[in-house]
């Protein structure tokens, strides 16, 4: 079986200031990667053969964060960055919309955000998973792009639905075997952030206690007894 989980970076200084850019993690976004770090090493749910990292450096700073508890390096690429912001790098959200307007990637999804920048479709384009084991630290719009490949969805444009990724939080897909030798992938689990529960309390969730997996039992669902 083959698995790909795709990690969200956490909270940045861009989302918190409302600025288009490559920013670094707020103190906010350090501490969601450090419990997901603790989470990963307490449990060892992620048994992966390679940690993959966009360049971006949000995505960096989680990446480096949650290693250790992987006990992998980090291979950084370029390829899982988020959309490229070009010339309105930097720009805070109601600058860009003065300057360059609302870009609609539903009617116009070649049009650039911004000149030197990228479309949608181009994004679409850039977006290729192979089938390994690996866990990738990568944007919401690479966890969106996932979606669309593996439902077999149009990646020109964009889609009516939407999907809310939150911070580093876990997306698992597994490809897996049938009977007939095809395999399939599966969603397995989609903005697992469990490990953010506990921030704001003084309790910490005891994930040493608990079972990477549902016992066997309690995922098999109740058969109905007639009342007698």
């Amino acid at each position: 079986m083959t698995n790909l989980y795709l990690i969200r970076h956490g909270e940045a200084l861009g989302a918190v200031h409302e600025m288009i850019g490559n920013t670094a993690l707020s103190p906010r976004g350090v501490m969601q990667a450090e419990h997901l770090r603790d989470r990963l090493a307490a449990t060892g749910e992620i048994a992966a053969d390679v940690l993959i990292a966009s360049t971006f450096v949000r995505a960096r700073q989680t990446a480096e964060i949650i290693a250790p508890a992987l006990g992998l390096p980090v291979v950084f690429d370029d390829e899982v960055q988020e959309l490229r912001d070009g010339a309105a790098e930097g720009m805070r959200f109601d600058e860009y919309r003065a300057k360059f307007g609302e870009v609609n990637p539903r009617e116009t999804p070649f049009r650039a955000v911004a000149p030197s920048g990228e479309s949608w479709g181009h994004f679409a384009f850039r977006r290729q998973y192979e089938g390994k084991t690996i866990v990738i630290v990568c944007h919401g719009g690479v966890i969106g792009i996932s979606f669309l490949y593996f439902f077999g969805m149009s990646t020109i444009n964009l889609p009516q639905v939407g999907l809310d990724s939150y911070n580093t939080s876990i997306t698992h897909w597994a490809k897996r075997s049938s009977n007939n030798g095809a395999a399939r992938w599966w969603l397995v689990r989609y903005n697992d952030d469990m490990h953010l529960r506990d921030m704001r309390s003084n309790l910490r969730i005891p994930w040493e206690g608990l079972s990477v997996r549902p016992a066997e039992e309690t995922s098999k669902q109740a058969v109905p007894v007639e009342d007698e």
